[in-house]
């Protein structure tokens, strides 16, 4: 009886200690682990964004009863004194005719200027139209909201990117317009910070379909953007005239689940992807929106496996957003299970890399990848 005992206590501690293993791999690096809130007004939220102003980390999303619901509105946080402010609600869709959903906000901070905020209204991606509003304070009172050019929608998803000859480039797409479903990646430019625009592209696509692409600056006038796709990889394009030209969208190694990604240019010179290293089962161009993951590349073509930010099959962990603030460390915010906002923060030093080859993610001792995982229809 004795020996029985110790045996299930010895399997018990095994297991336990395989748990603790695998809770910790692919896990180095990252310092803080948190919801930015945990109540809200709402039952679901999604398609977060963040920037760092001179007076803290602020982060925006999309909060209501359910994506494309009319009661859809823009929630901002502030991260004061160590902790997020509850969600305020800073633009709504009601309009003249009717009210309509708000979507996927993108804030961007001015150099020694205005915090900006970028999002649409419409009853869908197809038919939105692009607002803006700004921000003396860091996100504590916001300017009556400025519809912009009719045409254009502001960065559609990812953070735009401030190039060396002052053109501030906002990364966008469409889906679906009078052509048929296609969809488009493309540039909306603006030198004043959104007084006026003009737009790039769209991109030659020979029969690719992307959109919400993120901008890298290679420096020397030389950019890449990775974007979100059908075709199950991310695909990529490049430009060596600080944008006004672009290359056909290719393939990248990377495989896609048809869900959003991020990318951000490092202090160093490399290149931080945040994106579900998922390739969708059989022909599907969709997946499942889980694992999380975080790679890095010193040129934007190699990459290596940096990190794991959620791998539970329970999906869905979502549409990140990616940034790098003053002091070195990287922030990313997602969707958790659509019910909350997650904000991880990462030490880039402290990350341990791993070659991936061929698309596959690499293994890990004491790592096993877990299966499973609802595959959306968002």
């Amino acid at each position: 009886m004795y020996k029985r005992i110790l045996l299930l206590l010895l399997i018990a501690t095994g297991a336990s200690a395989f748990v603790l293993a695998q809770d910790k791999a692919w896990k180095k690096g990252i310092l803080v682990d948190e919801f930015i809130y945990e109540s809200a007004p709402f039952p679901q939220a999604h398609s977060a964004t963040i920037v760092e102003t001179p007076t803290g980390l602020v982060s925006a999303f999309f909060g209501g009863t359910k994506e494309r619901n009319p009661d859809v509105c823009i929630y901002v946080s502030r991260h004061e004194n160590g902790k997020w402010t509850a969600p305020q609600n800073v633009a709504d869709g009601v309009m003249p005719d009717k009210r309509y959903p708000t979507w996927n906000p993108v804030l961007y901070q001015i150099p020694g200027g205005d915090l900006l905020l970028f999002y649409k209204i419409g009853a869908s991606p197809s038919t939105w139209h692009g607002w803006m509003r700004s921000s003396k304070d860091g996100g504590k009172t916001w300017s009556a909201a400025t519809s912009l050019p009719e045409g254009y929608i502001g960065p559609v998803k990812n953070k735009p990117v401030l190039l060396s000859n002052g053109n501030l480039f906002c990364p966008t797409s469409t889906e679906g317009n009078k052509v048929g479903n296609s969809w488009q990646v493309h540039f909306e430019v603006t030198p004043d910070f959104g007084k006026t625009f003009r737009k790039v592209g769209p991109i030659a696509a020979d029969s690719l379909d992307a959109i919400q692409p993120s901008i890298l600056d290679h420096g020397n006038g030389k950019l890449q953007i990775l974007a979100r796709s059908r075709n199950r990889a991310i695909l990529q394009s490049w430009s060596h005239d600080n944008g006004e030209t672009w290359e056909p969208l290719t393939r990248t190694s990377l495989p896609n689940n048809n869900s959003g990604t991020d990318a951000v240019t490092l202090k160093d010179g490399r290149f931080a992807l945040i994106y579900n290293h998922v390739l969708p089962p059989g022909k599907l161009a969709k997946g499942p929106r889980t694992p999380l993951n975080l790679s890095i590349s010193k040129d934007g073509k190699t990459w290596y496996a940096a990190a794991i930010l959620e791998d539970s099959p329970i999906s869905q962990y979502s549409y990140p957003s990616i940034i790098q603030s003053k002091d070195g460390m990287i922030h990313v915010v997602y969707t958790w299970r659509r019910l909350k906002i997650k904000h991880v923060v990462i030490d880039p030093a402290k990350l341990k890399l791993k070659k991936i080859k061929k698309g596959v993610w690499p293994k890990m001792k004491g790592y096993t990848a877990p299966t499973g995982g609802e595959i959306t229809n968002d």
